[in-house]
């Protein structure tokens, strides 16, 4: 681990270098964000009940409620960024592991499309068709070249 005197010290470079750390080092901010929207969650309920039990004579029993309207959804406001942030680290995390399997398999694509164009600028030559049989010559051990019908077999039998 380098000193944080050394002028090149970057506090998270090797933690962006690899996915497994930046899936841990984002795991943790997740879990941190996620206990401070408990309490940003409890602070908004217990500001919801002041709020609307705070009454001013005069009031009706609605105007409690339209005072504390704004300050509630400011407060939800803020929960609902911070959710979204949660879910983007999630989502960021997973993205940077998929970069990593992206790059491995991008290495062995551009292998084998190599391949296939050496393959396809060299095709392999061809054999050459062995002779066609001789007309009066049948060679009962190859299955081709025999009677292609039951009229054909002439005095054979069939099995």
């Amino acid at each position: 681990m380098k000193s944080e005197n050394d002028p090149n010290y970057f506090p998270l470079r090797d933690v962006a270098q690899s996915p497994e750390a930046t899936a841990r080092y984002l795991a943790d901010v997740q879990r941190v964000l996620l206990d401070i929207g408990k309490n940003l969650e409890t602070l908004a309920l217990e500001t919801r009940v002041h709020l609307r039990g705070t009454n001013v004579e005069g009031d009706r029993w609605y105007h409690a409620r339209l005072r504390a309207m704004p300050v509630e959804k400011a407060l939800g406001g803020v929960l609902r960024n911070l959710n979204n942030l949660t879910e983007g680290l999630e989502k960021s995390a997973y993205k940077r592991r998929a970069h990593d399997e992206t790059v491995v398999n991008t290495a062995k694509d551009r292998k084998e499309r190599e391949i296939e164009r050496q393959r396809k600028k060299n095709p392999p030559t061809l054999q050459a068709a062995p002779p066609p049989p001789q007309q009066g010559a049948q060679n009962q051990n190859s299955g081709c070249g025999g009677p292609t019908s039951i009229y054909d077999l002439g005095k054979r039998e069939s099995a």
